[in-house]
Order: structure tokens, then sequence, then C-alpha cells
């Protein structure tokens, strides 16, 4: 079986087969210094929350590219040839093994010494929400198993922290004249995420009613650490199709708990959402996975878009 959403296209295995004929050998990854052509290292992130990372942890010392623009779901990611190349070439790849299969499959055929998992630093959990499956052959949706690793591990501030501390390492191995850098600015990170999550704690300790309602199960582990109840229309899949035993069932919950707002995410159609808040007669919000930003010209960061979660979640489940 396979995630729906999850499922890599036959173009992008053609796209990553060619690749790893005509540009393998475009950079030498297991050098120790800068990539050629520059005094920067080159690193490319799979989507925001790495990129973020790369970002603050890499300062000036990285040249740092995304795969997923922003206003793209990154779990639908298709890579072009072009994106194909620039991940070949690159020093270091950021990625999270089974969130995006293309840029998996990239990886693999293109960028295996450069590669860089997020997983195992990130500390995967069962979080008890679930993937949508399909069958290979019927393609009938099915539910997944509540044991299936969690992605979504930004959402948990301290989680973030080791992956930066991870990162910090990865990147002075293969640019050592810098290390001293790299691990003075993840300390300066993880000093930050751990103000944020002080933020979250004493702002989600005092609440009238402990859960929340989302459009698809991205924030459990935001859940788990702060002590509230995420219920999700959907599985980790965000586009999937609820069925109607489920809609039925987080209305139920809705009643029952009180909740006031149904929220729903800017890159992903809030449809459902809205429909289920309409027959409720509650209110709608945004809540944001941190996927990605919504637009180029965004100013939002990964700080400001938690800090915003925060806010809507104290007015939705009524904190003090």
């Amino acid at each position: 079986m396979r995630s729906r959403s999850f499922a890599v296209s036959g173009a992008v295995l053609a796209v990553t087969a060619l690749a790893s004929v005509t540009l393998a050998g475009c950079g030498d990854s297991g050098t120790d210094t800068p990539a050629a052509g520059g005094d920067k290292l080159d690193v490319v992130a799979s989507f925001y929350p790495l990129q973020f990372v790369a970002q603050q942890v890499g300062g000036d010392n990285v040249r740092v590219e995304t795969l997923t623009a922003p206003g793209v779901e990154p779990h639908d990611l298709e890579l072009t040839p072009k994106q194909v190349g620039t991940l070949a070439a690159a020093k270091v790849v950021l990625f999270e093994k089974g969130l995006q299969p293309a840029v998996d499959e990239a990886v693999e055929q293109n960028a295996k010494e450069a590669g860089f998992d997020v997983s195992a630093p990130a500390k995967l959990e069962a979080t008890g929400a679930e993937f949508e499956h399909e069958e290979e052959a019927g393609h009938e949706e099915e539910a997944g198993h509540a044991d299936e690793l969690d992605p979504h591990f930004w959402l948990d501030p301290n989680k973030l922290a080791d992956v930066a501390d991870a990162v910090a390492a990865r990147l002075a191995e293969k640019d050592s004249a810098n290390a001293d850098g790299y691990k003075q600015r993840a300390a300066t990170l993880r000093a930050e995420l751990t103000k944020l999550d002080g933020e979250f704690t004493a702002g989600l300790k005092n609440c009238q009613r402990k859960a929340f309602v989302t459009s698809h199960e991205a924030f459990a582990y935001l859940a788990k650490r702060y002590g509230l109840e995420m219920v999700g229309i959907a599985g980790f899949t965000p586009d999937a199709e609820p069925t109607p035993a489920r809609i039925k069932e987080v209305q139920d919950i809705v009643r029952k708990e009180k909740v006031t707002t149904i929220f729903y995410e800017e890159l992903v159609s809030p449809k459902v959402a809205q429909s289920i808040a309409t027959d409720l007669k509650v209110k709608t919000a945004v809540l944001s996975p941190i996927e990605g930003l919504s637009d180029a010209n965004s100013t939002e960061d990964y700080f400001s878009l938690m800090r915003e979660n925060l806010q809507e979640l104290r007015k939705a489940n009524d904190c003090t």
C-alpha cells in the first residue's frame, strides 16, 4: 500500500533517473570545503522548516535553496529537471525521508553523500494520527495505522532545536573552517526556541477547553507538548477527503467539547472546514502547520507563525 498524496509519479522518477546520468559528478559531496564557485556552502532544503533551520544555523556561510516554493503544499511536490540538478550539485541536502517521495528518490539517485535525513535527530513518534492509504490496484482509500511515525516534528520547538544541532554538526563536517560559527548559531537558535516553548507553556496552561479542530492532523506534537487534544478532520494527508463518518465524528466532538473554532490552513482548500463550521455555527480561523510560506513576498517566518498559532489557540480555547 502507499499513501495517496505521497505517491511518486512516473514523471518524477524519469527526471531523477535522467539526472543521475547527466548530472553525476556535478559536485564532490565528500569534500570538507565549500562548493566550487564561491566561498559559501551550497545547501538544499526540501521544504520550509528545513530551509529556516539551514538559514538560521548556516548564516552567511551558506547559500540555501529550497525545493518547495512558497504557496506550494510540500506533500505533493514534484521536481523539475532544474531542481534535480540543483540538488545533485549541493554539498548538503536536508530532507525528511517519507514526507516527500520525489525528494527521497532524487537524493537516492543523485545525492546520496550529500543527503541528510533529519528523521533521526527529530526523534519522530507515533502520535496516534493516521495516514490515509489507498489500494495499489483498486485505489480504494482506507484508514492508515495509528502507529505510523508523525512527520510534523517542527511544531514542537524542542524537536526543531534538536534538528538544528544535528544540522550544525552536518554543516561543520562539510565546512570545518566555519564549524564554530555553525555551532554558535545553533545554540542561539536553541535559546530562541526554548523561549518560544516557554511562551506556549505559559499561554496554554489555563484554558477553558483542551480540544481544537484542524483540517488535518499536523498538530499532534504541539498538542502533546502543551496538554491539548488535536482533532483532525483528515489524517496526515492534507488534501484527503474525510469520510461522512469522520465528519459526523468531528461534529459530535465539536458539540460535546463546546469547540468555538474550526481551524484550516492556508496552503490547502478550506472547503470542508468551512462547511463544518457553517453547519455548527462556529467560527473559522487559520492555524498554520508551517509546512511552507504563503507566498514569496511573505515577511513571516517560523517564529512569527508559531506565535500567531499561539494567539489563535488561546482565543479559540478561552485561555487566560
